[in-house]
């Protein structure tokens, strides 16, 4: 026979077993944006990526971003950065969640969780205002 006891503590595991996530991971990354989406590119130095950011939602907010592995770098005969990257991204950033395609062959299911609970951190890379604009 059953105790009250035991089938209390039955009943909260189930309830818990059963209960919906709440986290990205359940959630499908949206293929890469088009280039009319895209409000800003950035390169990372230390991690030699190039970084697209783009608004989904077309506020101006940024709320996707990609990341590219950069082959080489150079600059034009203006002086403008020229960089040659790989063709799909490495890394995504989409609703608080960071994806790793190690395959680069574009959003098609096989891409991994890299990190949960994170947001881009835009100011890691354009972290001052001058005269009241971004720098």
């Amino acid at each position: 026979m059953i105790t009250r006891s035991t089938w209390i503590l039955m009943v909260l595991v189930a309830t818990l077993l059963m209960r919906p996530g709440h986290t990205a991971s359940r959630e499908i990354l949206p293929v890469e944006p088009e280039l009319t989406t895209r409000l800003d590119e950035l390169y990372d130095h230390e991690a030699r990526l190039f970084l697209m950011l783009y608004s989904l939602k077309g506020n101006g907010q940024v709320d996707y971003v990609t990341g590219r592995l950069v082959q080489d770098y150079s600059r034009s005969q203006y002086g403008n950065p020229i960089y040659q990257t790989d063709e799909q991204p490495i890394f995504y950033w989409w609703n608080h969640t960071m994806w790793n395609d190690p395959e680069q062959d574009g959003v098609n299911g096989n891409e991994r969780i890299y990190q949960e609970n994170v947001d881009f951190d835009i100011l890691r890379y354009k972290p001052c205002l001058f005269n009241g604009q971004s720098c």
